[in-house]
């Protein structure tokens, strides 16, 4: 799954950076929107999450201030969510969590995912 956003339901995006714009616990909220953008992705193109087997890796990008030291924090509001979806067992893959200067659109974070999926 390519890199995706803090695209709402409405269609407009969560945007700040976290540590100037909005607290950890703010950010970590974005997080989870872009985990939800990336759930209905994958059920628009996939017809069903029932296909996913498994969550292999996600790659959280977080646009903090320099001080900013809680990336994992951050993403930790994906990763939780897709282990409430698929289980501790198959919704948690490697991760990495990192901090970025900028991001499109002064968004605060942007996930990129890989999953295993069951044959069709």
């Amino acid at each position: 799954m390519s890199g995706h956003g803090t695209v709402q339901t409405d269609g407009t995006l969560i945007k700040g950076r976290i540590g100037k714009d909005m607290d950890a616990d703010q950010g970590k909220l974005a997080a989870r929107q872009v985990g939800l953008a990336i759930l209905a992705t994958l059920k628009a193109n996939l017809g069903s999450l029932n296909r996913v087997k498994r969550v292999i890796k996600v790659l959280g990008m977080v646009n903090c201030t320099t001080d900013f030291e809680k990336h994992p924090f951050i993403i930790n509001g994906c990763s939780e969510l897709f282990a409430k979806v698929w289980g501790e067992e198959n919704g948690i893959g490697v991760r990495s969590a990192v901090g970025m200067g900028t991001l499109p659109d002064n968004i605060p974070v942007e996930i990129e995912a890989m999953f295993e999926l069951e044959e069709k």
